[in-house]
């Protein structure tokens, strides 16, 4: 219940595309970087990324509010202005409301159909949900 609490608690959803949740991660597990140092991250992991775009994305987040700009050095610096549980709560919330009429049942037993969870996943869920029952979440 928590999520669906927190979800409507932020004044504007976070709903970062594809390519934006990419640099985001870049960036949540580099920490603060230029565009430079994203765009070789990114490079690394698929070879069609040019330097222009990723540029252009991390200015356009920064505008929408994804990324903060430090911009006293040259080269600027951008940090998520989100961390990883926030966005990833917010998404989880809208997935809920939009693809399940806040069904969770209906949202793990989609999660638990497109994907063979391995037994020790399978285990954290049961003592995640055991936890959340007894209100230590």
């Amino acid at each position: 219940m928590l999520l669906v609490i927190s979800y409507y608690m932020s004044p504007k959803p976070i709903r970062p595309t594809d390519a934006e949740l990419e640099i985001l991660t870049v960036l949540w597990s580099r920490g603060a970087s230029t565009v430079r140092e994203v765009y070789e991250t990114l490079r690394k992991r698929k070879k069609s990324v040019q330097y222009a775009t990723v540029l252009k994305f991390m200015q356009i987040m920064a505008q929408k509010g994804l990324l903060k700009r430090d911009d006293t050095d040259r080269a600027h610096v951008y940090e998520p202005a989100h961390s990883r549980e926030t966005v990833q709560q917010q998404l989880a919330g809208d997935l809920l409301e939009r693809g399940f009429a806040w069904s969770m049942k209906n949202l793990l037993i989609g999660a638990l159909s497109a994907r063979k969870a391995s037994k020790e996943e399978l285990s954290e869920l049961r003592k995640l949900l055991d936890e959340y029952e007894k209100g230590n979440r």
